[in-house]
């Protein structure tokens, strides 16, 4: 497996922005998802993109958590969705996000939707809808996905998948414990089972594509670990991909720059206790470190 470290990143830069690039240059991404019980978790991921330096941010979420979202990332439309009698996002919803997807760069679904079939079915639907827009499709959106191979793979390599252990089980229809203990081998069969980028997060995160290639990310630490966390890689993801990279760059450079993250809060903080919210404001210096210094200085690169 090749690492994922800084010297590969160095030879897959991230798109460059000029100073007179508008937001619009930098990409418009939607994150679907938080239910009622779990909005947070699409705070989380929709900040997390643009700490990724997506340009524009459109938050869709069940009505009755749309206000408090609005309020609290003053940064976002937030699309309200119709929702069930539970706070979920309703099937219909595809109704309201379908015609928003030509004018949108990436989309993420999944993260705080806890109703599985309703989730991975709105995901289902929204990559079916023809276009060039990427999908990230994460947390809810993974839990029923096995039904629906055939149109994640019709997608032709638009979409990254990010499931944890238990989530690729249920992807490939197989036990927690047989994931665990091969990781490499059941990342390399979901990608090729959906035709997508697959990251398998986990102390070891193992990135697969569906040609056989395979990457893997080392040095994680335990501070991870925390609720949260999977909804900020997420949204990392989504913002590369808002800004225009492809998918496989994309996860190479959200696994990285969500682990450093983790790194630097572990210097600074202790192995644990640092909570998701605060990865964030990591990101933007990780990825400055990769910059040519006169850029950094504020004079024109080289």
């Amino acid at each position: 497996m090749i690492a994922v470290d800084e010297a590969l990143l160095r030879t897959l830069p991230l798109p460059v922005h000029g100073d007179d690039d508008d937001k619009d240059a930098r990409g418009k991404v939607v994150v679907v998802g938080g239910g009622r019980e779990v909005p947070g978790a699409a705070l989380l991921a929709a900040v997390a993109a643009l700490r990724a330096g997506a340009g524009k941010l459109q938050i869709a979420v069940p009505a009755g958590v749309a206000v408090p979202l609005a309020i609290a990332v003053p940064e976002s439309r937030v699309i309200s969705l119709p929702e069930t009698a539970a706070g979920e996002v309703a099937p219909t919803a595809l109704d309201v996000l379908g015609p928003t997807l030509d004018r949108s760069d990436a989309v993420l679904v999944g993260p705080g939707m806890l109703d599985g079939d309703a989730a991975t079915q709105l995901a289902a639907g929204l990559v079916a809808v023809p276009g060039e827009t990427r999908f990230v499709l994460d947390a809810g959106a993974l839990i029923a996905l096995a039904r629906h191979a055939h149109a994640i793979r019709s997608a032709g390599g638009r979409v990254a998948l990010t499931p944890h252990a238990g989530e690729m089980a249920r992807l490939l229809e197989c036990g927690r414990g047989a994931v665990e203990a091969e990781p490499e081998r059941h990342a390399l069969a979901a990608a090729e089972r959906y035709g997508a980028v697959v990251a398998l997060k986990g102390g070891r995160t193992v990135i697969a594509l569906p040609d056989g290639r395979c990457w893997c990310y080392r040095d994680g630490r335990v501070g991870l670990a925390t609720s949260g966390s999977g909804d900020t890689l997420a949204g990392v993801v989504a913002g590369l991909l808002a800004r225009g990279c492809d998918p496989l760059r994309a996860v190479l450079w959200g696994v990285y720059l969500h682990g450093e993250a983790g790194n630097r809060l572990s210097v600074a903080h202790g192995s644990v206790g640092f909570l998701a919210r605060e990865l964030l404001a990591e990101i933007p210096g990780i990825m400055a470190s990769f910059e040519p210094r006169g850029a950094r200085d504020g004079a024109p690169a080289p």
